[in-house]
């Protein structure tokens, strides 16, 4: 794995908050950083120039999805995901656990994996750890996530105990089937709202000395107040010298308070989800920009954003175009609110880098 290396560049001296880079064959990251989502190998309604121009550095994409369609082999035939894609820099696949387990009466778990109905045309799957390694080898990304289970919340401790031991179990298997050194897999530290179970689980997945290690199963409904709980508790307990991801996190004051516990990378639907509803975040806001008070708004959404909305679009104009709906502003403001998160993590790693994070994000830390 000589490829992945996580360098570290600088730590805040009143928190655990750090700013260091992921070297990746298909480039660097610069951490912390948001990371956004393109579940069927395109982040929605965007583009890979625009991607670049918004300033992301690395993407995701889902080994569920991309398994039903359009299929891993062709994936492989196209010279893999970033070929596909049309996207130079590092990619990380999910393993499709969450997608799987969300399923509920569509699938069957045992100790030998996860057998569902496929949503599209209803055959059964069988989704061994190994099947899901083999697909994301198939698909290439340059980062590569265990096949784990991902409980619900609410869950009695028996159901979550047995869910963290399974993930373990599978993460081994997950290990033996991985052939490609170009590939870093990650291990996903489970335990739900238990703090003891994930004390145990991080220290089992620091023990396998992996490239990198995610903090997976939260923001599946839990308080805020719970998810910073179970972050603080277990990220400290995670290697220094590797990346640590925070699966499925993007709102402003969770991604603050989880860099101030020490992470590095996060992922969210959340910046193209809400420009498909007609919303912008603006500095930890959420504006509807359907709203009929920025019908003559002739100012751009946020004056001090470079991003190519900002430095060419009105308010007015947005709104017009959502009410027309005209797919053109779904394009605009997922620009917007990508380049927002992007901007946001950028500053805080700035901040870390000059040593006032505490400081000046006082307000998010809560």
């Amino acid at each position: 794995m000589s490829s992945f290396t996580y360098q570290l560049q600088a730590q805040c001296s009143l928190t655990k908050a750090r700013a260091g880079i992921f070297h990746t064959p298909h480039g660097t990251v610069h951490t912390p950083r948001f990371m956004p989502v393109g579940t069927l190998a395109n982040v929605k309604t965007v583009t890979p120039a625009q991607l670049k121009h918004c300033q992301a550095e690395m993407v995701l994409a889902n080994t569920y999805h991309l398994h039903l369609q359009p299929g891993e082999d062709l994936v492989a035939e196209a010279g893999g995901i970033h070929q596909f894609m049309g996207w130079s820099g590092p990619i990380l696949t999910d393993s499709g656990g969450f997608q799987v387990f969300s399923l509920s009466e569509m699938r069957t778990v045992t100790d030998e994996g996860a057998t569902f109905r496929s949503p599209r045309d209803g055959r059964i799957i069988a989704m061994p750890p190994e099947r899901s390694i083999e697909i994301q080898n198939l698909l290439g990304a340059d980062v590569i996530m265990a096949f784990d289970e991902c409980p619900p919340y609410p869950a009695p401790r028996e159901a979550i105990v047995a869910a963290t031991e399974r993930t373990y179990r599978w993460l081994k298997r997950c290990m033996n089937a991985h052939g490609r050194s170009d590939q870093a897999l990650f291990g996903i530290v489970q335990g739900g709202t238990y703090l003891d179970l994930r004390a145990v689980a991080a220290q089992e997945l620091a023990e396998l000395d992996l490239p990198g290690y995610a903090i997976g199963g939260v923001s599946v409904g839990e308080p805020p107040e719970l998810i910073e709980k179970i972050v603080q508790a277990t990220t400290p307990l995670l290697p220094e010298h590797k990346p640590r991801y925070l699966m499925g996190v993007g709102t402003y004051q969770e991604m603050a308070q989880a860099i101030a516990s020490g992470i590095d990378l996060f992922d969210c639907v959340i910046p193209t989800r809400l420009a498909r509803h007609g919303a912008a975040l603006t500095q930890g806001e959420r504006w509807n920009l359907k709203n009929t008070r920025f019908r003559r708004d002739l100012t751009p959404i946020d004056a001090d954003c470079p991003c190519y909305t900002c430095e060419n679009f009105t308010r007015a104009y947005l709104c017009h175009l959502i009410h027309a709906k005209e797919l053109l502003a779904y394009t605009l403001l997922s620009i917007h609110n990508i380049t927002e998160l992007i901007r946001f993590t950028t500053a805080i790693r700035d901040a870390i880098l000059n040593d006032h994070f505490a400081e000046t994000f006082a307000d998010w830390l809560g």
